[in-house]
């Protein structure tokens, strides 16, 4: 065999796949680990371009899985909050479920009543994509017929997840279709930076001075309002649950869609946020105009998540880079609307460090 001499190289970032589990059709669908030079892990599966798993080193360099997922892909079939899911054919939600586009009206599923979500009831979270492995991760794809779930046009979709050595996840998102079709992407994980308990110790960091006010069926008004003397506002630092009981709704908690400041369009932090204990940091980066601040309001302990693990309220967060919920019929928020000849690109980096211990 060939003779290895020891040097200071990193290893090469590891990528291998596997089947995790059948679904009720009888379809194999794979599941592929990442690991990169520093032993961060990230698991993906085919079902949605799920993010499973990710194992990230805390300040004494001890890993943790800091995002909820299910070890089985039954759990990922049958339960209802889109874990670490890619999220379309239009993430967030479209006013009663309908939206006018060249003149021609159309009628979606109105899953989230009375409102359509996350691309309805069989959304990209519930489809097969196609896998493939590259150098630093995986490559997701997916064609999505015309007149799937409501939506004109087929629209050819891929999603690139990367491993960097810097500990970054980074995710790619293209497409392409031959009728116009609106489309937002995202990705829905929930974090937990401590990797157990709640997220309301967590410090966040929003890089938004605005947000898009809701009406009470729950998408804008049309609106775009300033955060300032509002629970909202995160443009310091501060902790979820400082003024979470501030946030009235059933149940309480944040799901609001913010306005990142500065112009869009190349890669600008959209948010930090700190886990003391740990000491583990997440930014977020994305090309994106807005982001959905959600902190899992409905966890009720059902299915178990990794290692056993119990998701109750408030035990993960997610901040999902997108645009703006019922975009499609708001002509005042930036287009959604994608069109043959062009391509739909969108980028966001999740960037994993340690904080350094504090003297007592």
């Amino acid at each position: 065999g060939q003779s290895r001499t020891l040097t200071l190289t990193l290893t090469p970032t590891r990528v291998e796949e596997r089947v995790f589990g059948r679904t009720p059709e009888g379809v194999d669908v794979k599941i592929v680990t990442i690991t990169n030079a520093n032993g961060v892990v990230a698991k993906i599966t085919e079902y949605g371009a799920t993010v499973t798993e990710l194992w990230v080193p805390d300040r004494n360099g001890t890993l943790s899985n800091v995002v909820l997922g299910y070890e089985r892909l039954d759990d990922y079939i049958a339960a209802p909050f889109f874990l670490g899911a890619t999220l379309g054919r239009v993430a967030n939600r479209i006013g009663n479920g309908k939206f006018t586009l060249d003149g021609q009206a159309y009628t979606l599923a109105t899953n989230r009543a009375p409102n359509h979500l996350h691309g309805g009831v069989r959304g990209f979270d519930k489809r097969i994509w196609t896998s493939r492995p590259s150098a630093s991760g995986v490559t997701f794809s997916y064609t999505s017929l015309d007149g799937e779930e409501g939506y004109p046009g087929t629209l050819n979709v891929s999603v690139a997840f990367a491993l960097t050595d810097a500990n970054e996840l980074r995710i790619d998102y293209r497409a392409t279709t031959d009728k116009a079709t609106p489309v937002n992407l995202t990705n829905h994980s929930f974090f937990n930076l401590a990797g157990t308990g709640t997220i309301l110790n967590h410090v966040l960091t929003l890089n938004a001075n605005r947000y898009t006010p809701m009406t009470a069926t729950g998408v804008p008004s049309g609106e775009i309002a300033p955060v300032a003397g509002t629970a909202l506002d995160f443009t310091q630092p501060r902790r979820i649950g400082e003024r979470i009981a501030d946030v009235l709704g059933s149940p309480n908690g944040y799901d609001h869609n913010l306005v990142l400041t500065g112009s869009r369009g190349a890669l600008a932090l959209a948010a930090r946020v700190e886990e003391p204990s740990a000491g583990r940091a997440l930014e977020i980066w994305t090309t994106e105009p807005g982001v959905q601040f959600f902190t899992g309001n409905r966890f009720d302990g059902t299915f178990p998540g990794v290692g056993g693990a119990v998701y109750q309220r408030h035990a993960g967060f997610a901040l999902e880079s997108q645009h703006f919920p019922d975009s499609i019929n708001r002509p005042e928020f930036p287009s959604v609307v994608l069109r043959p000849g062009e391509t739909f690109a969108s980028s966001t980096v999740l960037r994993f460090s340690t904080l350094r211990a504090t003297r007592d």
